[in-house]
């Protein structure tokens, strides 16, 4: 029985099962950093602004640092860490690497998973419609046009 105060929540993140207990306020980024262990979701502005926190929740891409993780237990989460296959990178993992779609590397995972999903919903049609669908992530280093030839590249592998 967890503390007053405290809600115990089981959080599905990259098909393994966490049994945490959290205070009722903390993040869902918080969550998969401070509890679980997971650090690829950065905390970057932790106002919801700059993308390098994007996580799927059942597919769709949330920023972890503007969701409770109470509200995620139904939900399947992925994260940076559970794309790849083993030693096998994720399409779009291999054309951000193929296109060097970073330099510091502080938005990158944020990137990388905006990007799945933007592929995932067909956006990836032109560079204008990716530039579009990957505007809430900012990359400070402006690798923009790497990012978009990245996920262009990996649309065309993955639609093949």
């Amino acid at each position: 029985m967890p503390p007053d105060g405290v809600a115990t929540v089981t959080l599905t993140v990259n098909g393994a099962r966490h049994r945490i207990a959290v205070e009722p306020r903390v993040t869902l980024l918080d969550a998969l950093r401070d509890r679980i262990g997971l650090t690829g979701a950065k905390k970057g502005c932790d106002r919801g602004e700059c993308g390098a926190c994007t996580v799927l929740a059942d597919g769709e891409r949330i920023k972890s640092c503007l969701t409770l993780a109470v509200m995620r237990q139904d939900q399947e989460i992925t994260t940076v860490e559970g794309l790849a296959r083993g030693d096998e990178l994720h399409p779009v993992q291999a054309a951000f690497i193929r296109h060097d779609a970073f330099q510091c590397g502080g938005c990158t995972p944020g990137q990388i998973m905006s990007a799945v999903a933007c592929v995932a919903e067909g956006h990836a049609g032109s560079d204008e419609e990716v530039r579009e669908w990957m505007s809430g992530n900012l990359c400070r280093c402006a690798c923009y046009q790497n990012i978009v030839a990245a996920v262009r590249d990996a649309d065309a592998e993955l639609r093949g």
